[in-house]
């Protein structure tokens, strides 16, 4: 076998491969031998068929193997030699289309390699993260709309019309062309009106109505409607007001705390201190992220395999496309071009990839089956009543595990080199750290 280099032009490789037509032939007779003793043939004893009629009968097809085989491994003997790691599946092509049995085989292989990442100083790079503290004003913000939220909230009677956010007690019975159906019919039922909990129209219906009122609510249901048989319908409701009654926003103290879990309302501030800071601290990561990449996308420069490149900036002018166009569901649709400005932003992407990427082998970052596990759990509960599927669909896409464990491992790496860079706390306020995630958002 010859491998010949055809092309070393940056990362790019190509390399013209001469399988002869004796190897080609032993290969084809080795796998005849190993086969031979389990063949079983008209006229011969098991394992006593000779070799020419095994041939005759089988070689065709192990030639095929052959083939595929040896040049693969040639390949993969090269890649092992050389320490090239190829960013996509190398390309592979028969020059010799002619070919007939008796002949060399030519092959023509070109690929672009992985680049070599340059070692990182990470102690050089400094960095500010913000640190908000949540003052006395947010817990009490947060302590406020919890006391107004319907798990709190209570209502009493009122002698005034119906008004958003009042709850009104009703009988009602909906009928459809004069005839009563399945499901429309209540009686003391309490409805918060401005809740959306009704067919669209049906609350709006009920505004200034008074308690001891009777009163037909017309409405017509969605097209879409859950219930075959009424979407797009229109219903006529009787409604029987029983009660008005108007919200009453509770007094934050220890009895309404326990609603919440908590002991006292000291024990409830702590546990919204603790949840705000955690989410000030999450946000105040993320802004951090943002400039340790600035960082790194500045102090690293090293060769990007152009197919990389092109396949990143392809997928980011898609999906900027399909969100300007959200009415189009398929991908049915016109050629997408990317820009100049699709090509920074994915050059950047794909380096910054191949960056985190490097540090984390190197220093052998691993996201655990632990941790794996957790986070299906975690993104099981969007899904209640589903959790076993989405079990089982995590199971068997190893893409989908692939995507839910790129971010995991990326943040590792990225918590790796905050530990080794210069990072500076800074205080700031719940304002000066929302205008700073705000400014993430628009980039």
């Amino acid at each position: 076998m010859q491998v010949t280099e055809t092309l070393n032009e940056g990362l790019k490789r190509g390399y013209a491969i001469t399988v002869t037509a004796a190897e080609l032939n032993a290969k084809v007779d080795e796998k005849l031998k190993e086969a031979q003793p389990t063949v079983e043939m008209k006229g011969f004893r098991k394992g006593k068929v000779p070799m020419a009629l095994l041939r005759k009968q089988f070689g065709q097809r192990l030639m095929g193997e052959a083939m595929q085989e040896t040049i693969d491994g040639a390949l993969t003997s090269h890649l092992e030699g050389s320490g090239d790691r190829p960013a996509a599946q190398p390309e592979m092509k028969m020059t010799n289309e002619d070919w007939k049995e008796g002949d060399d085989v030519n092959v023509e292989v070109s690929y672009e390699k992985l680049p070599d990442v340059p070692e990182t100083d990470f102690s050089a790079i400094k960095l500010e993260k913000m640190v908000v503290k949540a003052d006395d004003a947010a817990v009490q913000e947060a302590l406020d709309n919890l006391a107004a939220s319907p798990q709190a909230v209570s209502f009493e009677p009122k002698k005034t019309q119906a008004k958003k956010d009042d709850q009104v007690v009703i009988d009602f019975v909906g009928k459809v062309d004069g005839e009563p159906f399945e499901g429309g019919s209540a009686e003391d039922y309490p409805l918060v009106l401005g809740s959306n909990s009704f067919i669209p129209g049906f609350e709006d219906g009920l505004l200034k109505v008074k308690a001891g009122e009777e009163k037909d609510v017309e409405v017509t249901f969605p097209e879409d409607y859950q219930a075959a048989h009424l979407a797009g319908k229109t219903a006529v409701f009787t409604c029987t007001i029983k009660e008005v009654r108007a919200p009453k926003t509770p007094e934050m103290d220890d009895e309404l705390a326990k609603k919440f879990g908590a002991e006292d309302l000291e024990a409830l501030k702590a546990q919204i201190r603790e949840r705000l800071e955690a989410e000030y601290s999450g946000a105040a990561r993320a802004v951090a992220k943002r400039g340790l990449l600035d960082a790194l996308d500045e102090a690293v420069s090293f060769d990007l395999p152009e197919s990389l490149v092109t396949a990143e900036a392809n997928q980011i002018a898609h999906q900027l496309w399909h969100e300007e166009n959200p009415d189009v569901q398929g991908h049915d649709h016109p050629q997408v071009e990317t820009t100049d400005e699709h090509k920074t932003l994915a050059a950047r992407r794909v380096k910054l990839g191949l960056l985190l990427a490097d540090i984390g082998q190197k220093a052998e970052v691993k996201v655990t089956d632990q941790e794996m596990t957790q986070a299906i759990m975690n993104q099981a509960r969007q899904y209640p009543g589903q959790e076993r599927e989405f079990f089982e669909f995590v199971q068997q896409n190893a893409q989908f595990r692939q995507q839910m464990q790129a971010p995991m491992f990326e943040d590792k790496v990225v918590d790796l080199i905050f530990a080794k860079a210069d990072v500076t706390e800074k205080e700031v306020s719940k304002e000066d750290l929302q205008t700073a995630v705000e400014k993430l958002e628009e980039e």
